[in-house]
């Protein structure tokens, strides 16, 4: 009998029920199936759980349904269940970063209990900021009462001889048949217990004292699991989500099917602003003065163009941001007119420079997109070169252009659009083409905001994010989070990565891929402008577009004074 299917949105729990009947039935009437099918649910939790696991929902019975009923995990849950599974296996640390009411606390419980049920000598640990959050007898709030609930529910042939008034004391449970247990701590002290096979950290973003935590937990395991909604910035969890260092998964509330636009919208008509953005739609800017791009112009563009009935139509575009350092990420972009068509990241630590640039090569010929930016301050100045022996091998060269965000602004006589500072110049306002295109990527966003509300708008001046976009949720909370001041000179900084946390790589390629930026380094067209050159004579060098003023806009050299220095002209000579 296959498991009929599950409408999350219009559950059908009788059907469950009854076919999770007529399978424990066939498994009494030979008990020599339960050994095999034990030996399976120890590498399978996801579907133990999905199997025999049962949830308890009291919202349930104002809609006529059940307060007890099973735990049918969605996609994301199970995907959430293996990356655990791989954590714990590979003794590795890892965070997860949910929006509110995801069911984490009950598929954190429920993973753990299945792990001790089949495995022998386990230790499970626990920990809290209150000790109720963790146990107190009677309140469904807390973790363990969640857990009691969850064993106690199962068959007898999967829970044993568990029994929950001898094995279940406060703040533990153990497992008598495999000798592992669950054990709970809280405050201070999480981790000064014994050691610990894995450790989840409740609400870890919440901890009153988490410098402390991490001390304690430092020798007590080597799969520290952090689990929380977003508290802003100012905590060792934001820092430790955003520092590129530990691998994070993360729940949207768009992964939930039992969720949807019409769910969404009753949330903002009841939460505050900040309330929404923070642990929603896990905005960690939600209260943070000087937010570039607010949280609620982003959420506005996701299928921006599908809300408003534009077609496609427009530029073929790509952008390489270049990963930093080793565990930091490369991240491709590609865009079609206003729509963000493409978006991806790999790492570049087995690869270097030519690797990533062939790579971004590739994407563009697959997307079909006319050519792409790459960032050339830092690491990416490598893709200069590399670009060019490539170009010289296709029958086509591919415009490459470089984005420098240290580079003076576009336009410098150009009036600004920037609220209460319109009128000013670009020059007079940006301290660089990185503050004036960041700047231009909000007014994409608040054009579309503003459009997506009723007023009036102009379609190439808006932008819109795909939701089926695989790192849609990492790329919002990028977004949000550069922030802008102002130096002592008047003029806009862009602040991309608070309290030290890693570079927005995703926002950043998103942002050179629709900024306006020219840079007269694009090697398939500058080579077309260079011609012989003598090195004493730097008039010769105004044809090439990288020359400017005097001044190589490529190296900022003096041409006429030291041509040596400049790499760009060194290479015209010897190309």
């Amino acid at each position: 009998m296959i498991r009929p299917e599950f409408d999350f949105k219009n559950p059908d729990y009788t059907a469950i029920f009854q076919w999770r009947l007529h399978v424990l039935n066939k498994i009494r009437q030979n008990p020599a199936l339960l050994p095999a099918l034990k030996q399976y649910y120890r590498d399978h939790s996801a579907q133990f759980i999905t199997d025999w696991g049962c949830t308890f929902d009291p919202r349930n019975v104002e809609r006529g349904l059940p307060a007890i009923i099973p735990f049918i995990l969605f996609d994301r849950q199970v995907d959430w269940v293996n990356w655990f599974s791989d954590k714990w296996k590979n003794q590795q640390p890892g965070l997860t970063e949910k929006s509110r009411d995801m069911g984490m606390s009950w598929l954190s419980v429920a993973t753990a209990a299945t792990i001790c049920l089949f495995n022998d000598g386990v230790v499970a640990g626990f920990g809290s900021r209150k000790e109720e959050y963790v146990d107190k007898i009677g309140s469904p709030k807390s973790l363990f009462w969640k857990a009691r609930q969850f064993i106690d529910l199962l068959p007898k042939e999967f829970k044993g001889t568990w029994d929950g008034t001898k094995h279940a004391p406060h703040m533990r449970i153990l497992f008598p048949d495999t000798g592992s247990a669950m054990t709970g701590e809280s405050g201070d002290g999480i981790g000064r217990g014994d050691r610990c096979s894995f450790y989840f950290v409740d609400e870890s973003a919440f901890l009153e004292r988490p410098l402390l935590v991490d001390a304690s937990l430092s020798q007590t395991t080597n799969c520290r699991i952090d689990l929380s909604s977003v508290n802003g910035m100012g905590n060792p969890f934001a820092q430790k989500r955003h520092s590129g260092k530990i691998d994070v998964f993360v729940f949207d509330w768009k992964n939930d099917p039992r969720k949807d636009d019409a769910w969404y919208q009753k949330q903002v008509e009841v939460l505050s602003p900040v309330v929404v953005a923070q642990e929603i739609d896990r905005n960690y800017n939600a209260s943070v003065e000087g937010v570039i791009i607010p949280n609620e112009w982003i959420q506005a563009a996701i299928d921006a163009h599908s809300k408003l009935n534009i077609a496609l139509s427009g530029a073929r575009w790509g952008a390489l941001d270049v990963a930093d350092r080793g565990e930091d990420l490369n991240a491709f972009c590609g865009r079609y007119g206003i729509v963000l068509e493409h978006l991806e990241e790999w790492s570049g630590k087995l690869d270097d420079i030519f690797a990533t640039t062939q790579r971004a090569f590739h994407l563009c010929e697959d997307y079909q997109y006319d050519g792409f930016y790459y960032d050339g301050d830092g690491l990416g100045a490598g893709v200069r070169g590399d670009a060019r022996v490539i170009n010289e091998r296709r029958a086509t060269p591919l415009p490459v252009e470089m984005f420098r965000g240290s580079d003076a602004v576009t336009d410098p006589n150009a009036r600004v659009n920037a609220g209460e500072y319109e009128g000013r110049t670009n020059k007079d306002y940006f301290a660089n083409a990185k503050a004036q295109w960041w700047w231009s990527l909000r007014n994409r966003f608040k054009a579309t905001y503003d459009a997506i509300n009723g007023k009036d708008y102009q379609a190439d001046e808006l932008i819109s994010l795909p939701s089926e976009l695989k790192e849609l949720g990492k790329l919002t909370s990028e977004l949000s989070r550069p922030t802008y001041k102002f130096n002592g000179a008047g003029k806009m900084l862009v602040d991309k990565s608070p309290d030290g946390t890693k570079s927005p790589n995703l926002a950043d390629a998103v942002m050179m891929c629709f900024s306006g930026y020219r840079s007269s380094a694009s090697f398939a067209r500058a080579e077309l402008f260079i011609p012989e050159v003598s090195v004493n004579d730097k008039n010769t060098c105004v044809q090439c577009t990288a020359f400017k003023d005097g001044v190589c806009r490529e190296s900022g050299y003096l041409i006429a004074f030291d041509s040596r220095a400049c790499d760009f002209f060194n290479d015209s000579l010897s190309g």
